[in-house]
């Protein structure tokens, strides 16, 4: 019911520019198109690598996550990060990152301190 209420959970697939050496091993070996789909989830996301058949899941909880807007968008959490290009399949997502941005806030909200 909350997936409907926000209007979708999860992203179109973006592909992947850069990742952290540590998510190195789950990115396709050959000079192959590496795509990910973002999940949001209550107290987090779930970012699926897609490995040929295989598939990789990266949990990050909203308290260890971190976003920064470059040229495309790069996500930070427990010392690993991954970078999506900027392209086509980036910008049909842009909804889908304003909600992820917004449900980070708000989460964040709930733990901040009132002086």
């Amino acid at each position: 019911m909350e997936s409907l209420k926000m209007g979708g959970i999860g992203s179109k697939r973006m592909i992947i520019e850069n990742v952290s050496p540590n998510l190195q091993q789950h990115l396709n070996k050959v000079s192959d198109i590496n795509y990910a789909n973002i999940e949001m989830r209550p107290s987090g996301i779930l970012i699926y690598i897609n490995k040929g058949l295989k598939n990789y899941t990266w949990i990050i909880p909203f308290y260890h996550l971190v976003i920064y807007k470059s040229n495309g968008i790069s996500i930070h959490a427990q010392g690993k990060f991954i970078n999506f290009k900027n392209n086509k399949l980036f910008k049909e997502n842009k909804t889908f990152m304003s909600k992820l941005m917004n449900a980070k806030v708000k989460f964040d909200e709930r733990y901040s301190f009132q002086f």
